[in-house]
């Protein structure tokens, strides 16, 4: 009866994996805040593609992780074609061609040895309009490495429309565009700075946004909408359902939700310790998201959460 009568359903087409691929590594390494995820290697990144197409899942979200000694302070290993995520993202394309929605993160963090999202000034402030040249530039050689969606996470002012006129310069008109239009200064964050080998100094309060807040965020959806936006998010998921249901409400284009590094930490370590009943805990999770209006949900249980829907 309860199952004939549910308002929310879970769908394996709903869920994108959040993967991490690592330049110069043999094998895969453990990530120790986020038990069950790895940062790739190129082979296993292909391999995990593969077992998400099978599992039915929608699409895939790269972030690349280069050496400590390609990080300088433009991120340029960030736009270099043959930096670490756009081999990865012409990887994957070989593997699994259109049967995967490959997406890419177009941000500098991983790559500059700050750890900001974006170039700084004399001041160590970050520039907002230096740093979308560089988005520009990470546009277009993200799409000549075969990403079917961009996804500017860095929170700059006017990042879509710069990236947008970036790809249709470039004969990329067809390459979509998933913007982080909600993204909270949040320290469910931490265990993903492991995850990309983070160089982070200070933190990122002058552009993400204030956890207190929610007025700018219809703000932010408005200019992202106005800039050509193909999709919306609201990340982190979890903590931010209200945030997420006013974005859903209002929203004429579809909405995503990322449920991030340290909302699956807390799930996978309450479970460790028999606090909790995991797998209901991960469902649970995910259907609260979806109901609060998320079309697609980011979620580092994309493949395994597929493969028993």
């Amino acid at each position: 009866m309860r199952r004939m009568v549910a308002e929310t359903r879970l769908h394996p087409a709903d869920l994108v994996l959040p993967a991490f691929v690592r330049e110069g590594i043999s094998a895969p390494v453990a990530i120790g805040s986020m038990p069950g995820v790895v940062q790739h290697t190129r082979d296993t990144l292909k391999k995990a593609a593969v077992e998400a197409v099978e599992a039915g899942v929608s699409g895939i979200m790269l972030f690349g992780v280069p050496e400590e000694s390609k990080k300088d302070g433009l991120g340029t290993a960030g736009t270099d074609p043959d930096g670490i995520l756009q081999v990865a993202l012409r990887d994957v394309r070989a593997e699994v061609g259109d049967d995967l929605i490959v997406m890419s993160d177009l941000c500098l963090d991983e790559f500059t040895d700050h750890g900001h999202c974006g170039v700084l000034d004399e001041q160590g402030r970050v520039d907002n309009d230096a740093t979308l040249e560089r988005y520009a530039e990470m546009a277009q050689v993200q799409a000549d490495a075969g990403a079917h969606v961009v996804g500017p996470s860095g929170m700059m002012d006017g990042q879509i429309g710069v990236i947008r006129d970036a790809l249709d310069q470039t004969e990329h008109e067809d390459v979509s565009i998933l913007a982080y239009t909600v993204k909270y200064s949040s320290a469910f964050f931490g265990p993903f700075r492991e995850a990309v080998g983070s160089s982070l100094k200070g933190d990122r309060k002058t552009y993400q946004q204030d956890p207190a807040n929610s007025r700018e965020s219809l703000r932010e959806l408005a200019l992202d909408l106005e800039e050509g936006a193909d999709m919306v998010m609201v990340k982190p998921a979890g903590p931010y359902l209200d945030i997420l249901a006013k974005v859903a409400e209002v929203s004429d284009v579809p909405v995503a939700a990322y449920q991030i590094s340290g909302e699956y930490a807390m799930i996978e370590a309450a479970a460790e310790r028999g606090w909790i009943d995991r797998d209901k805990a991960i469902m649970e999770s995910l259907t609260g998201i979806k109901r609060a209006g998320a079309q697609m949900i980011l979620t580092y249980w994309a493949t395994e959460v597929a493969r028993k829907l």
